[in-house]
């Protein structure tokens, strides 16, 4: 062996793990890092963004994309609390990260040095491990640990702190071997108790979500959904496990959900859980079932032990991946689906009225946008969207074909659409990309437009601009109608603001001409930004401003 600098050790440990992307912001405390980047060019690409929120939701894109850790190389201090938002949003998505940030040298620790943060102690509560590298010949070590704990279990996120001193020193430390999904398999014993419970059952319902899933679990899900006429809901934001054209597909649980849903909800007498942890949202604010002990019998199937029980009490508790199970229980014999079938096929009526198109104020109509998008775009195209009210026109409208294909944030985080959308055309630059934003959404990062235009990532950046923070805005009119404070936004002109960053720039301000603007965004070949004027008042799907803030004042 030839002694190596830690900075080198960094880097041939990322490419034993597979990695092929690091995103960040560089940093004068991790130069040796970036010395060992710039020999490895074309096999690791360093993605320069403009900030470190950008890069870590850049990170958690690719992890949530290809089921292995997304890696963030930040700097200290300033870097890695600008971070923080992206280790948080990977945290509660289950999305396996890595996160890498300089820290002072181990001269300095503990005086408070200059940007000098205690990981262990900021990142504790939030990430799956938080650790400080001292010793240089143990970094194989630590990286090869970090990827192993980002993807066993619930996946989340790794925060690795790397002091100066310890990158810049030598070790002939090896190399390791390549970090694998560390995998759980359901008890037979426990697999034949869940069909033995559905296939007493008069009303099941099977709701699917989390992480840990990949192309064959999806397939064996629909195969068995088919096979056994089982209607599937996905949880908030993973509409992408199922797809939404197919006729059991019942819809999406979460906010905004089909009142009809939600009580198929209530009504089933067995709730096959897979994957999805019962979050507040997913539960609508743990109603949906009612905890502890649900009145439906629960089978929840979860890859992460500690979330079995945590708030639910099931029925049947199996700790296993999505695929291992369902490969396990659709090895059994068939499910007596005479018994609900007439009532399995009701979702597709259910769903087709719950899309069904509703009047909106103004000259621009996300309902027809929207529709349209759904019936242009190919299967395989990406929709990266952040947090807001523009979102539930995406999620309500627009039916996921395949796994991959949605990236949104489970956490309810805002910023997220545009740098995920970014990291999904670097990784996928043969796929259409489309980020939906809001105005305010927007905002949060709009300045990784600029990384964008650098890597040549022609997303398609979508604004729905109707001047205020809309989600505040109707929470506010319902609870204090006519008392509207600090929602309001004054916002540039998003075009012009495009084509001053060299990506293309529209402005949409009636319905028809949203088509025709997305079709040159596409023909353009580069980063393309439609700014879609919407009106104040078609600020919910369902209600206009004035009539919420109607229903609310009586």
């Amino acid at each position: 062996m030839t002694a190596r600098t830690g900075g080198s050790l960094v880097v041939a440990s990322l490419l034993a793990h597979g990695t092929t992307h690091v995103y960040g912001v560089p940093g004068e405390s991790f130069l040796a890092i970036l010395d060992a980047l710039h020999d490895v060019a074309g096999r690791i690409a360093f993605v320069v963004c403009r900030q470190e929120g950008g890069a870590a939701y850049m990170a958690e894109a690719h992890g949530k994309l290809t089921g292995r850790p997304g890696v963030a190389l930040v700097t200290r201090g300033p870097g890695a609390t600008n971070a923080a938002i992206g280790v948080h949003t990977a945290a509660q998505d289950s999305t396996p990260m890595v996160v890498l940030v300089g820290q002072v040298g181990t001269d300095a620790l503990d005086r408070e040095a200059f940007q000098e943060i205690d990981y262990r102690r900021m990142y504790g509560s939030v990430a799956k491990w938080v650790a400080q590298v001292d010793r240089v010949e143990r970094i194989p070590e630590y990286l090869s640990r970090a990827f192993v704990t980002a993807m066993s279990g619930r996946p989340g996120p790794v925060v690795l702190a790397l002091p100066e001193d310890v990158l810049s020193a030598t070790a002939d430390a090896p190399d390791l071997p390549r970090a694998f999904h560390v995998n759980a398999a359901p008890a037979s014993a426990d697999v034949a108790a869940a069909h033995d419970l559905l296939a007493g059952a008069s009303r099941p319902l099977v709701l699917v979500g989390g992480s840990r899933w990949d192309p064959d679990a999806c397939a064996t899900l629909r195969a068995y959904a088919e096979r056994n006429d089982l209607p599937v809901a996905c949880a908030f934001r993973r509409q992408d496990l199922f797809d939404n054209r197919h006729p059991l597909y019942a819809g999406d649980v979460g906010i905004g959900i089909n009142p009809k849903l939600a009580q198929r909800v209530r009504d089933a007498d067995v709730l096959l859980v897979v994957g999805e942890r019962l979050g507040e949202i997913v539960t609508a604010g743990y109603t949906l079932p009612a905890p502890p002990l649900p009145p439906q019998a629960l089978v929840h199937v979860h890859p992460g032990v500690e979330e079995l029980g945590r708030v639910y009490r099931p029925r049947i508790a199996i700790c296993a991946t999505p695929g291992a199970f369902l490969e396990a229980l659709a090895a059994l014999p068939p499910l007596p689906a005479q018994r609900w079938r007439d009532a399995a096929r009701t979702v597709r009526d259910d769903l087709a009225a719950w899309r069904a198109p509703r009047p909106v104020p103004g000259d621009v109509d996300l309902w027809q946008a929207v529709r349209w998008l759904d019936e242009r775009l190919p299967d395989d195209a990406v929709i990266a969207n952040g947090a807001g009210n523009y979102a539930t026109w995406i999620h309500r409208l627009f039916r996921y074909r395949r796994l991959g294909t949605q990236l949104a944030p489970y956490s309810g985080s805002m910023g997220y659409g545009v740098p995920a959308a970014i990291a999904a055309k670097l990784l996928h630059p043969d796929r259409i990309v489309v980020s939906w934003n809001g105005d305010g959404c927007f905002l949060m990062n709009g300045q990784e437009l600029a990384t964008a235009v650098q890597y040549r990532a022609a997303v398609v950046f979508v604004v729905v601009d109707n001047g205020m923070y809309g989600t505040v805005r109707m929470h506010q009119e319902r609870s204090y109608p006519g008392r509207a404070y600090g929602s309001d936004l004054v916002n540039p002109d998003f075009a012009a603001l495009a084509r001053a960053y060299g990506a293309q720039g529209e402005t949409v301000v009636r319905s028809g001409e949203f088509a025709p603007a997305f079709e040159r965004a596409l023909a353009a070949g580069r980063p393309s930004l439609l700014h879609v004027k919407l009106d104040p008042q078609a600020l919910t799907m369902n209600a206009s401003l004035d009539a919420i803030r109607a229903a609310a004042s009586k």
